[in-house]
This record gives structure tokens, sequence and C-alpha cells, in this order.
């Protein structure tokens, strides 16, 4: 280790001992931290100023009860969160993510991610994150309705299209966020379209926000195999999950010639050799909301394996699009060597540290999160950008704009590892691109 990464690692130990037990939050730092080491070699300043230390410190965290009533007339108490990690490139942005395994550390990581994915983008936003240990799965309308109303009735005093702009994340769609926009509106006597994103169409939504983190993703995957002279056209690919990014990464992937034979939720993994019936996927989880095992009913070719490993069925193109940590070293080994070439992460940080050096070491495409899923927080921004105009853009024009964005994306990071010594690293080159910027503006801020 050289004398800078010395340096890194106490900043990292420090983390550690002011964040005990956040245990996501730490595997993040660490990811962005590693790739540092160089960074500061070449701007002393940025250890003169502190940057890293207050990078890894979030500027407001806030954490409040959500007490709500079941239709049985029960109360139930649930925890809301919203970390505003960095606002030096604008306001916060980032989703809320309502499900029970949601807690500080989980926000935090987020969060942290967030500040480097939205400098990404090029766009003016900042990074933060928020949720609750709330599980929508199960609840009724009214009940899903009384949670969210709750929810905004203390968060909305954080808010504002200048300050924080929260979207959706898993477990809150267009329902919630629809819920938690006429409570805020009930609440300020304000109508104010760009406090929230991924918004209904008739009330200030932005066309392609549905599928930009699937496409975005898909667009990066596709500048990553045309870099090495290869594309999507007849390649088999797996994509777990089966939920919004999920879905729109199998369309875009079917768009672009390839064939996604497997998808998952948290039951199981269905496989169907001759390609997934995307209308069918769309019509289960979309309209009626149930589990991924009836797509076999329909389709007796399938096969559908309760509790499977979709990473065990051998692709060219995984597309990890479920949750975090769902491939480890040995899943990462296993898909290497099964052929798979290229990895592109839909869902935040889904790969451990371990299947992140198999990849690595096996030098083949690996697009980590951060830059791979930032089509979606860039679709939020283009959103706020048509509420700010009191404007509307057409599908067609709204996702040529999201594929330039995530071509850009791709060209910065190439472009940056190859910079820093390290030439198709694109784990060293997101995260030293997204560090910069923010450093940057952090400088030039002053002491804040």
């Amino acid at each position: 280790m050289a004398k800078v990464d010395v340096k890194i690692e106490g900043m990292y130990q420090e983390v550690l001992k002011r964040n005990p037990g956040e245990t996501e939050f730490h595997q993040a730092v660490l990811e962005v931290l590693e790739c540092l080491g160089p960074v500061v070699v070449k701007h002393p300043e940025y250890l003169e100023r502190k940057i890293i230390e207050r990078i890894c410190e979030p500027e407001r965290q806030i954490i409040f009860r959500v007490p709500w009533q079941d239709d049985k007339g029960i109360v139930q108490i649930n925890r809301g969160f919203r970390v505003e990690f960095n606002s030096s490139l604008g306001p916060y942005k980032g989703g809320l993510r309502f499900h029970p395994s949601v807690y500080l550390g989980i926000v935090k990581f987020l969060g942290f991610e967030q500040i480097f994915k939205n400098s990404l983008t090029g766009l003016p936003i900042g990074g933060g994150k928020g949720g609750s240990d709330f599980d929508p799965k199960g609840k009724t309308d009214d009940e899903v309705m009384r949670f969210c109303q709750s929810f905004m009735t203390e968060l909305y005093r954080h808010l504002g299209e200048h300050t924080d702009v929260p979207a959706g994340d898993i477990g809150v769609g267009g329902r919630e966020i629809g819920y938690m926009f006429g409570q805020y509106k009930r609440i300020t006597n304000r109508y104010e379209p760009g406090v929230l994103t991924g918004k209904g169409l008739t009330w200030g939504g932005s066309l392609v926000r549905t599928e930009a983190t699937g496409y975005g993703a898909t667009y990066f995957v596709n500048e990553m195999l045309k870099a090495r002279k290869d594309s999507f056209e007849d390649k088999t690919c797996l994509v777990s999950g089966s939920g919004n990014v999920a879905i729109y990464t199998i369309e875009k992937i079917h768009q672009l010639g390839g064939k996604c034979v497997a998808c998952s939720d948290s039951n199981g993994v269905i496989y169907h050799e001759k390609g997934l019936d995307l209308d069918l996927i769309k019509q289960l989880k979309e309209v009626e909301r149930r589990r991924i095992s009836d797509y076999a009913a329909v389709h007796k070719d399938a096969k559908y394996i309760a509790n499977g490993n979709i990473w065990d069925i051998p692709c060219q193109v995984a597309m990890p699009s479920a949750t975090q940590n769902e491939i480890n070293g040995k899943d990462a080994a296993t898909l290497v060597k099964n052929g798979c070439i290229a990895v592109g992460e839909g869902a935040n940080m889904p790969t451990t540290p371990e299947g992140i050096k198999v990849f690595l070491e096996a030098k083949i495409c690996y697009g980590p999160g951060k830059a791979a899923n930032a089509g979606g927080v860039a679709t939020s921004a283009l959103e706020m950008q048509q509420n700010a105009g009191r404007d509307s853009w057409s599908f067609e024009y709204t996702e040529k704009k999201l594929e330039d964005i995530m071509v850009n994306i791709h060209r910065n990071c190439f472009e940056t590892a190859e910079e820093y010594g390290a030439p198709g690293n694109y784990v060293l080159g997101a995260n030293i691109c997204g560090f910069i910027k923010v450093a940057n503006a952090m400088v030039a801020h002053g002491l804040i």
C-alpha cells in the first residue's frame, strides 16, 4: 500500500468508528476510498481541506416516527428516514425506499452512492436518500395511502424543488408518489410539481421515467460492449428481479437484439430458454401484482425454480436488477466460468466486494451501479427541468436525452480509468470521475 493509501485507510477506520453496525454504508464507502489513492496524489488540496472526511459525513440525517392506522383501526408505528448527504452540485436528489430491511445504514449507503451517481450524470443535483421500514406488500390501497400521508406530514418540511427532491425506489411507485404529493400539496397549499419526481403523466410526470433505469443500464452495457467491438446481438442474458428496473432492462435488451431467458423475484426464478414473454411479465407484475411463479402456468415450456439462484444459469450478459449484495464471490465465479462477458448493475451495489474482485480479475465488462443505473435519477432530473419550464417532452426526445447521458457517463468513466492507469476498470473510472466533480465544488464553496 502506498503512503497516501495509508492515510485513506485511516479515514476509513474513522468511518467505521463513527458509524457502528452500518455494514452496507461501510461497504459503499470502502469501494470509493479504495480508488482515491492516485487522486489525492494529483490533488493534495483534497487532503488539506479534508474533503474525503467531509464527503463521508452527511450534511443532515432525519429520523422520524410514522404512526398510521390499518383497515382494522389498529395503530401501527414505522420509522422514517431522510439522509441529505451532499448538496455541493445541487438540491439533494434520490429515492425513497419502503421495505422491512430499511434502517439508517441502508439509507446512508444509498445516499452515499447517490452523490457520485448524480455527479456522473452531469446534471445539477446533489445526493440524498430516504425511506421507511414500512412494507407495502399485502397492504390495501387505503392502508398505503394512510401511511404515505403520515410519512409526508413529517417529511414535507424538509423538501422543496431547490432543497430536496425525492423520487421512488423499491416499494415506492406511482401510487405511493401520488399519495405523498397529494399530502404535500394539502399541507403547503402549493402545487409544486418539482418537489417529487416519478409523478403521473397527467400531473407533472415525465415520459421515459418508468423505463429510465432499465433502459439506461442497458445503454451503458451496450457502450461497454461497443468499446470491445461487440454488441447485444444474439447474446443470452439474465436479468434478476421482476420489478420496474428488471422489466425495462429486458425490454431494451430485446430491442437491441439480445435474448433474456430468466428473471426472478424473492421466491424464485423463472427460466424460459426460448426467451421471456415480456408482455406476460408486465401483466403479472405491473397489472395484477402476482408472483413470477405464475409465468410457468401460462408457458408450460418454462421452468420455475423455487428459491433458485439465477446466476447458476449460463449467459453472456448478466444484469443484476433486484437488490444489494445479490451476487457474491461464488456467483461471480460461476458467471465467468459459464461464459459471461458483461455485467451491468441495474440495482444499487448488487455485487459484493468478493464478486467485484472476480469480475475485475477476469477483465470482463463490469459496469458498477453508480454508473450503469444512473439513468433513473438522470431522467428524474429531466422531469425537474420539464416542471421548471412548465413543459412536457415527447417520449422520443426524452429517451434520446437519456441515451446521450448514458453514452457520456460511459465515455467519462472509460477515459478516467485510462487517465489513472487502469484501462477498462469502470469501478475506478466511475468512482474517481464522480468524486472529483463533487470535491472541486466542495473546495469552491469553502468550509461548510
